[in-house]
């Protein structure tokens, strides 16, 4: 499922805020391009932003102004390159055989 905001008012501030692991607020959302319990996919006016967690909720989705607000237990978020996950330069062993 697709959710993209179509209001030209998305503000070019972007904030995370992570309450105890269980509640998270975005601002400067652009469209959330895929969701489930155990991940969100968004993008976000800094890029697209992985979130992972597990029993995952949207709360509250407001399209004006590009807020969301996600309830559940928070495991990590990232900022993914060109909408993959960075790769590591190097792998930990490859340096540990150096």
């Amino acid at each position: 499922m697709e959710i993209e905001n179509t209001s030209p008012l998305v503000p070019a501030n972007h904030e995370v805020k992570i309450i105890d692991r269980r509640e998270i607020y975005i601002t400067g959302v652009k469209k959330i391009s895929s969701f489930d319990h155990e991940e969100f996919l968004l993008e976000t006016t800094m890029g697209i932003l992985l979130l992972k967690g597990s029993g995952l909720e949207l709360l509250k989705l407001d399209t004006h102004d590009g807020n969301v607000r996600i309830k559940g237990k928070i495991i990590s978020y990232q900022y993914l390159e060109n909408g993959k996950a960075k790769a590591k330069e190097e792998s930990f062993m490859a340096k540990l055989f150096k």
